[in-house]
């Protein structure tokens, strides 16, 4: 599970001194470099983090509506409206899952919204029970968009099937219940984010410009290099891929039940990667300050290439190797793990240069510990 742990300065030298390939990176470790440190968070707060939330909340608004018209009177219609709902959600999540600061890190917002594989067990044990506390830890692998994706998707193999488990099987009322709880918490915990960036956390975000571990820019950056490392790299290849253990695990894709759809988040995921560190706006292709401008005011330089670039060309490599992957990346481990596995080490060539090359320029350090073992 990921975790945030602040580390002693004994790991933090030890991570930047263990690269051999930095390529004798240029750095300016000055904190006081007169970059305009609080436009680029004006940027991240006004035009991505807040659009990315408000579109995400609109979306789930669709699936609350969608689904109490499902609940009402099921159909095979209005399970495919609630599908796209869905869908269309699980989408913008993508571009919000990085945003792990303030009532999101405070509340676990992430950790009810995408822990995947989804438990069966629990699902089903709460379906059968109607005791349980949506917003227990224990809960975290049968919430979310994975926990809506089984009820829409994985309860049988045909939609038939499906739509009989809430029509005439015996817990007909227990399923269309855990349906409708699963989706108003994903809608009331993304709107009290949402009030709570609108009523004075932008502000403080804003304002807190300081290079500290405390500060706005360092916590965005390590949750967005965290994200990159675990949340993209690990949990949507890696772990399937079997990188991280003896063998493939192809049940650990995300997107499991809809069998085609692994490879749309994970696009989704890399443009949302690369906009933020373009400083894209959400709603727009403007680009105003982000990292990319950072490193360019500092002239980072590496191996004789600006390390912007190099970045930028990582995640167009990346985007092109998912684009050759099946839409199912469970079929994909199946079938051709070996593409998997490439993939995953194209996405990895890009964290030394995050983690190690764009960290050192900023003078940021890191304050997580990945458990991956890499």
């Amino acid at each position: 599970m990921m975790k945030r742990i602040l580390i002693t300065f004994f790991s933090v030298c030890l991570l930047l001194s263990c690269s051999s390939d930095d390529g004798g990176t240029d750095i300016n470790n000055n904190p006081t470099d007169g970059f305009d440190r609080q436009a680029m968070l004006t940027n991240w707060a006004d035009n991505i983090i807040i659009p990315v939330y408000s579109d995400l909340n609109a979306k789930l608004g669709n699936i609350v509506n969608a689904k109490t018209n499902f609940i009402d009177h099921p159909t095979q219609a209005k399970l495919d409206n609630l599908r796209m709902a869905w869908q269309e959600a699980y989408k913008v999540w993508q571009h919000a899952e990085m945003f792990n600061v303030g009532l999101a890190e405070s509340t676990n917002y992430i950790f009810q919204m995408n822990v995947y594989p989804t438990n069966v067990n629990d699902i089903e044990s709460n379906i059968q029970s109607q005791n349980y506390d949506l917003g227990s830890v224990n809960n975290n692998d049968a919430v979310g968009f994975p926990a809506v994706e089984y009820m829409l998707y994985g309860l049988a193999e045909t939609d038939s099937e499906i739509l009989s488990f809430y029509t005439s099987s015996t817990n007909a009322d227990n399923y269309k219940t855990y349906l409708s709880d699963l989706a108003d918490r994903m809608k009331t915990l993304t709107q009290s984010l949402l009030d709570d960036w609108n009523n004075g956390f932008r502000d403080s975000f804003v304002a807190n410009t300081e290079n500290s571990a405390t500060g706005s820019i360092n916590l965005m950056v390590n949750d967005y290099i965290f994200y990159y490392e675990k949340g993209f790299r690990a949990n949507k290849f890696g772990i399937p891929a079997g990188n991280f253990s003896p063998n493939p695990l192809p049940d650990r894709v995300e997107a499991f039940y809809k069998t085609d759809f692994s490879k749309t988040l994970a696009l989704e995921g890399i443009d949302a990667i690369q906009n933020f560190f373009n400083g894209r706006a959400y709603n727009s292709s403007a680009d105003a300050e982000g990292l990319k401008d950072y490193l360019d005011f500092l002239n980072t330089i590496k191996e004789g290439e600006d390390l912007s670039s190099l970045i930028n060309n990582q995640f167009d490599e990346a985007r092109q190797k998912i684009n050759t992957l099946n839409e199912s990346f469970a079929h994909q481990v199946e079938t051709s793990n070996v593409a998997m596995t490439e993939t995953f080490d194209v996405i990895q060539l890009a964290v030394v240069l995050l983690k190690v090359d764009m960290l050192q320029a900023l003078d940021i350090s890191v304050d997580f510990v990945d458990a991956d073992g890499d």
